[in-house]
């Protein structure tokens, strides 16, 4: 995956991280592809879990303050206790007994991934240089498309054969293993190294970095328009089952692989303002097109496809970015950009669930394009300020 030119450490450990990585992506996104499935079962309507997944979402506000408690421990201890929280979420997730205490599960689930993300994200700073982080970064990233290929297809089909509650529980327990293996792996002490950016790679950052912030909102505003309501369409609209949803989730999950693969590859020689830009870019036609021929099975499937892949390229792309918008302190940087993600979710969970419950699919989908076009030009101007100030320092 990686060649000798890239540190022993991360060769070494990339693996096992990815893995780590994957078993908390698929606790994450187990909910919104069965939410009628958890609503029938906590006896709670769409809306409701919108809320309940809002409010989850929200707790993401906390990040750049768990991203100073991630500066003050080693990225080995962060990672543990990040991917401990998310085995503990889950498995009260798995026992919730109304809507109340599948909210507070899942906001415990949420903001332990992002200890997790935020340590594993510092760590590989504090090993790559800027401008080849983009490789590593898209690779680490292929958990997120394989969460949803391999880790809720599974979940999926383990709720298919018995219950939602018992997928909750697989997931748990593969997180578990999991936080045990990188205590293993990761030496116990390890002094942060953080790579601190060029004066060429910094300066359009510095002064563009609420550009960024608030183009990464509206980017994780779209994919969740998306998200939380394409497996009740699914169900509502041609009588999709769980087994059938997680089928669906299978061809998603290849999609995203190929473009976390295509990102690891490609980024770091396109520019990462770029790179975002253009994943976001293929949200607008897939999000018109769903909202239009929401009715049409293939049609739909084939829009949803390539929304989804949009995203995960824009957002791999951009996570670098995030890396390096505080230098000296990856994790305040990730911090900033998740935080803006969380409440880019949280804002759009809400109307996208109710929208959906009034009209079906055909809002949603439109409010998805709406957000990606915000990411587009946000981006584009990032990219742009970019190349004069490379061009300026270049005349220098």
């Amino acid at each position: 995956m990686l060649d000798e030119s890239y540190p022993p450490e991360v060769r070494q450990n990339i693996t096992a991280l990815t893995v780590a990585r994957l078993c908390a992506n698929s606790c994450y996104r187990f909910a919104p592809p069965f939410l009628a499935t958890i609503a029938r079962g906590t006896h709670a309507s769409l809306d409701q879990l919108g809320i309940a997944i809002a409010l989850s979402e929200l707790t993401g506000m906390l990040s750049p303050l768990n991203a100073r408690l991630v500066d003050r421990m080693t990225r080995r201890a962060a990672m543990a206790v990040g991917l401990g929280g998310v085995a503990i979420g889950t498995a009260v997730a798995a026992g919730s007994q109304g809507i109340v205490m599948l909210t507070v599960s899942l906001m415990v689930l949420n903001q332990s991934k992002v200890m997790f993300d935020l340590g594993m994200g510092s760590w590989i700073a504090d090993h790559v240089a800027y401008h080849r982080r983009s490789r590593v970064v898209g690779l680490t990233e292929t958990s997120w498309a394989l969460g949803l290929l391999i880790g809720v297809s599974v979940m999926g089909l383990v709720t298919a054969a018995t219950n939602w509650r018992v997928g909750y529980l697989t997931g748990a327990a593969a997180v578990t293993v999991s936080a045990l293996v990188v205590l293993a792996r990761l030496p116990a002490l390890q002094a942060h190294s953080s790579l601190v950016p060029t004066a060429r790679e910094r300066t359009p950052l510095a002064t563009r970095s609420w550009v960024i912030i608030g183009g990464a909102s509206a980017l994780m505003a779209s994919a969740q328009c998306l998200f939380v309501t394409f497996g009740t369409w699914l169900e509502d609209d041609f009588g999709f089952t769980p087994a059938t949803i997680s089928a669906v989730v299978v061809g998603l999950g290849l999609g995203e692989l190929l473009a976390s693969v295509t990102s690891a590859r490609r980024t770091d020689r396109w520019g990462k303002e770029w790179s975002a830009a253009l994943g976001a870019a293929m949200i607008v036609p897939a999000g018109v097109a769903l909202s239009l021929w929401h009715g049409h099975l293939g049609v739909g499937l084939v829009a949803l496809a390539v929304g989804i892949g949009g995203f995960e390229f824009a957002i791999v792309s951009a996570l670098a970015i995030g890396s390096n918008l505080v230098p000296g302190s990856p994790a305040r940087g990730l911090g900033l950009m998740v935080g803006a993600g969380t409440m880019g979710r949280a804002i759009a969970s809400v109307p996208a669930t109710r929208w959906y419950d009034s009209g079906g699919v055909s809002g949603p989908a439109l409010m998805a394009a709406g957000f990606a076009c915000v990411t587009v030009i946000a981006m584009t101007t990032v990219h742009r300020s970019a190349v004069s100030t490379v061009s300026a320092v270049s005349a220098v």
